[in-house]
């Protein structure tokens, strides 16, 4: 029975696993791990260990992998697809490649399908398979989408990924299945508590794996897939060359003159003040997006890349965290933050905007606009609720009439409001801390289902 450790690194706003091995003689491999590197750092630091490999599954367009970050900083040698062509040094597996990790062995499989380059890890202790890096290939309950690379490539990578899963499914049934993509990843990963898995476990579980041929997979795959954020039609480009920061991200102080003449500039302010402090008051033109973990995922989709981000957040908010939310999704482009908050903005007689809230009972006959996702749209909405997903949203599909925003809980609907505020809609209110389930509990009124 081997007794290999491996730990998880849960990003929860991103819905990704990132994982730590201890090797068992100081050192430690990495795999998949993102450009904030802080939980894989603390997690190295309490073991005594030092980050020795760092291996990719494939090029990740939902974060800024740390792979050559840790080649800089900490000499960590990087493993990764040769099919990749990564523009910086790392040791270009294909199938079948193995890597000594000392005593341990990582054998490179090849399982294009989420990627065209994408690798599968199968860690051995000696001759024993005890787990395989599955990263986008076969997560729990399903597999990861095939249209990132390419709209045109979508179907041939999922028949490829049919071809991927069944390979893996060879593999003993006792072999773990640690991937990277989990519950609330845009990449096609179902909801559900469990992040990791046996193979034993996906073949008697996972619908695809049990799909009657390939033409039923590849169905039953393209229909389960959903919008994803349009920042990961970048992220491929920006790993394949690499990044390296020159030191942690930070938030300079900017004075309200500094950031009156970026706003004219056309910089982004970017509220990450809660969604009940926002609608109370906020700079004309702000973007509201709650400091929470699903915080760089909405600041991908909703920032234009290119454009100076300037933050206001609330005194008790992490600038730190803030930092390395948006650059570890590659939004390097960090200005500052409005130094002193809206307070300073208010003491230098700058006009503040307000959004109004009002409760489930107090929505009445207002036109309801839901943003949410269409899967939850479909589970239940409020009867004459017009949709549109909150990454699709524009302002000018819609009348400038009044209007209630809601989403499951405010975050998202506050966001769209100050959307709609910045195209000139004025008469826009939210319903805050609340969801179509509060309004049919406040109304007695049953909600829709279906489109």
């Amino acid at each position: 029975m081997s007794t290999v450790d491996v730990l998880p690194l849960v990003d929860e706003g991103l819905g990704n696993s990132a994982y730590l091995v201890d090797l068992g003689d100081g050192r430690a491999l990495v795999v998949d791990v993102s450009l904030d590197l802080r939980a894989a750092r603390r997690a190295a630091r309490r073991r005594g260990l030092r980050l020795a490999f760092a291996a990719d599954t494939h090029l990740h367009a939902d974060f800024v992998s740390g792979a050559r970050q840790l080649a800089v900083t900490d000499g960590a040698r990087v493993l990764a697809s040769a099919a990749g062509q990564r523009e910086f040094t790392h040791d270009g597996l294909r199938d079948g490649d193995e890597t000594d990790l000392g005593g341990l062995r990582l054998r490179a499989l090849f399982t294009p399908g989420h990627t065209h380059e994408h690798l599968s890890f199968l860690l051995l202790d000696g001759d024993t398979p005890v787990g395989v890096f599955t990263g986008g290939s076969l997560i729990v309950g399903a597999a990861a989408r095939t249209d990132l690379v390419d709209p045109d490539r979508t179907d041939e990578l999922a028949r490829r990924q049919y071809a991927s899963l069944r390979r893996l499914a060879t593999l003993p049934d006792e072999v773990a299945v640690w991937p990277t993509h989990g519950a609330g990843s845009f990449c096609s990963a179902p909801p559900g508590a469990r992040r990791t898995s046996t193979i034993g476990t996906e073949k008697a579980t996972n619908t695809l794996l049990r799909a009657e041929n390939e033409d039923a997979f590849v169905t039953a795959l393209l229909d389960s897939l959903g919008s994803f954020p349009s920042y990961f039609r970048e992220l491929a480009d920006t790993n394949r060359r690499g990044v390296v920061l020159p030191g942690d991200p930070t938030l300079p102080g900017l004075d309200v003159d500094r950031v009156r003449g970026l706003c004219g500039d056309g910089a982004v302010v970017v509220d990450a003040r809660p969604a009940a402090d926002f609608a109370a008051g906020h700079l004309p033109g702000a973007l509201s997006n709650p400091l929470r973990p699903a915080f760089a995922s909405w600041l991908g989709w909703l920032v234009p890349a290119g454009r100076p981000i300037v933050v206001v957040r609330g005194a008790d908010q992490d600038p730190a965290e803030i930092a390395w939310q948006a650059v570890k999704i590659g939004r390097t482009d960090l200005a500052g933050e409005l130094a002193g908050g809206l307070d300073a903005w208010t003491a230098a007689g700058q006009p503040v905007r307000r959004t109004p809230v009002v409760t489930p009972a107090g929505i009445g006959r207002r036109p309801v606009l839901d943003v949410r996702q269409d899967g939850e749209f479909a589970a239940g909405h409020l009867p004459g609720a017009r949709h549109r997903e909150l990454g699709r949203l524009d302002p000018r599909e819609l009348p400038r009439e009044p209007l209630v925003v809601m989403c499951g809980h405010g975050e998202r609907a506050m966001s769209a409001a100050s959307l709609l505020e910045q195209a000139g809609h004025h008469e826009v209110a939210v319903l805050l801390a609340s969801g179509p389930a509060d309004w049919a509990r406040a109304t007695g009124n049953a909600l829709v289902t279906g489109a």
